[in-house]
C-alpha cells in the first residue's frame, strides 16, 4: 500500500510530525485545518472568514492528491463558539451545497491559538 503525503509548510507539521493530507488508494484524509495565512497568523476574528480559509487550504491539499471538494464524504468542524454556528455553516454550504457530505459540528473548549474559532478535518473518496 502506497501513501501520498501533502505538507503545507506550516512550522507545526515538523514539530508535531504530521502532514496536511494523506492519500492511500482511493481514500484521502485531511488533518485538522485552521484559518491561517502562509505565515501561520489567524486570518480574521470572524467565524465565516476563518471557515472559508480552512476550506481554501483543504481544497488545495485535496488537489495535490488528485481530489477536490466534491470528493469529500465527511467533514468534522471543531468550534470554540457554537453560537456562531450560522457563520461556520454558511461557508460549509458554499463549498458543499451541490454535493453534501456527512458533517459534524462540535464545540470544544479551545484550539491551539486563542483567536482560532474553528478547526476542520475532512475525509474524501476518489475514483481509483
Amino acid at each position: 500500500m502506497a501513501f501520498q503525503r501533502v505538507f503545507s509548510g506550516a512550522p507545526w507539521e515538523k514539530k508535531a510530525a504530521y502532514c496536511r493530507a494523506i492519500r492511500t488508494d482511493n481514500l484521502v484524509f485531511v488533518a485538522g485545518t485552521t484559518g491561517v495565512n502562509e505565515q501561520g497568523e489567524v486570518v480574521s476574528l470572524d467565524g465565516y472568514e476563518q471557515t472559508k480559509r480552512c476550506f481554501e487550504i483543504i481544497e488545495s491539499a485535496l488537489k495535490e492528491v488528485g481530489a477536490n471538494l466534491s470528493n469529500v464524504v465527511r467533514t468534522r468542524m471543531f468550534v470554540t463558539d457554537i453560537s456562531q454556528w450560522e457563520s461556520y455553516t454558511k461557508a460549509h454550504h458554499e463549498c458543499f451545497s451541490e454535493h453534501p457530505p456527512t458533517a459534524t459540528l462540535l464545540e470544544v473548549q479551545s484550539l491551539i491559538h486563542p483567536d482560532m474559532l474553528i478547526e476542520i478535518e475532512v475525509d474524501a473518496v476518489v475514483e481509483e
